[in-house]
């Protein structure tokens, strides 16, 4: 079995108590292979798709929403499946008897079932014979990107504050990968970000880490706006992605 690198997220991730960030949501619900899903960004961007996968939240997560937002807004569409069909962890959090570590279980194991067909249904119903995919998650989202990235469906990918992965998500990767890191995250922490550091430069992928000094585990998505660190941070990962999946998208 290979080794853990990015473990499950911590209490730290599923505290509710986040900071919501300020602006209103562009998008849209619809239903794509039974999931709800959040899409932004106009279908004459039907061209430039990327696939979003989530943090424990869940995409209608404000704060994810207008992440999705933000990257719509530079010229791509924006597609994002509920894998926590209804039940992200905010939600059941406030259930009597409520277990953490049961519930990233239950729920990896769920939607590592039920992705791949949205997947296929997405590049069916909203792609075409010119669209080129790209792809981002957010902690539980990792392994999504990482599972992709070792195929030919996509053309590059990103992870922030990522988990549950182990070893073999990096070495079986033939496709551009960029990892937007914390200082601080007891779910990737130093070492074993050197390990999969290790990996990559073995194996000889193309890789780019963002490592950003005075922040935590979620800064990508829920870090306070009004710390000048914090919110250049969260701004500076989201550009990076976005220059990341420009750079491997072939303009004709």
């Amino acid at each position: 079995m290979a080794a853990v690198l990015a473990s499950q997220p911590g209490d730290a991730c599923c505290n509710n108590t986040i900071f919501d960030h300020t602006a209103v949501p562009q998008g849209s619900t619809v239903t794509v292979a039974n999931l709800e899903t959040y899409i932004s960004g106009s279908k004459s961007n039907s061209d430039k798709i990327v696939l979003f996968f989530p943090d424990i939240h869940g995409p209608f997560h404000h704060n994810n929403k207008l992440i999705a937002d933000h990257f719509a807004s530079n010229g791509f569409l924006v597609i994002a499946p509920d894998y926590f069909e209804g039940n992200p962890v905010q939600v059941v959090s406030e259930r009597p008897g409520f277990d953490m570590y049961a519930w990233f279980d239950t729920s990896l194991a769920r939607a590592r079932v039920i992705t791949p067909k949205w997947i296929d249904t997405v590049m069916e119903e909203y792609g075409n014979a010119k669209t080129q995919y790209s792809t981002v998650g957010y902690c539980f989202g990792a392994p999504f990107v990482c599972d992709l990235l070792a195929t030919d469906r996509v053309k590059s990918g990103a992870i922030a504050h990522p988990a549950f992965l182990d070893e073999d998500h990096f070495r079986k990767l033939t496709k551009p990968l960029l990892l937007s890191c914390a200082e601080v995250d007891l779910t990737f922490p130093n070492k074993p970000r050197h390990t999969a550091e290790d990996i990559l430069a073995e194996i000889k992928a193309t890789y780019h880490f963002q490592l950003f000094s005075g922040v935590e585990h979620g800064f990508a998505l829920r870090g306070n706006m009004e710390n000048e660190n914090e919110r250049w941070a969260k701004e500076q990962s989201a550009k990076g992605i976005v220059s990341w999946w420009n750079r491997f998208i072939k303009v004709e």
